[in-house]
């Protein structure tokens, strides 16, 4: 602080580097990390990042009906939007108490939550 209570600014700069370069790590870690969606009591199951790439599609044989394609599509993008809640609710746990300092509700546009 300065004499009459300023700000000290390479103190304030030093503090942003360091959340920034925190934030990168976790953003990092969550490219890295895998989390699983399913749907059909697990017939249709997607892998996603913690950062929502889609990296895996398994579907189990008899979730394979060619008379009925509509439903094994809906499982298919069950699975996926569930994987992809699973990624952001794993998002919000490791870069909310970054985010919260720096001023924002925990969202950083260009991620997804």
């Amino acid at each position: 602080m300065f004499p009459g209570g300023g700000v000290d600014m390479q103190q304030l700069l030093q503090q942003a580097q360091k959340m920034q370069q925190e934030l990168a790590a976790a953003q990092q870690e969550l490219a890295e990390t895998s989390v699983e969606g399913s749907a059909g009591g697990g017939l249709v199951k997607a892998t996603v990042t913690g950062s929502g790439e889609l990296t895996a599609l398994e579907i189990d044989p008899r979730a394979v009906d060619p008379e009925d394609t509509e439903t094994l599509a809906d499982l298919v993008v069950a699975a996926i939007r569930d994987a992809n809640n699973s990624a952001q609710e794993l998002a919000r746990a490791r870069l909310g108490p970054l985010t919260q300092g720096l001023g924002g509700g925990g969202a950083i546009p260009g991620l997804p939550f």
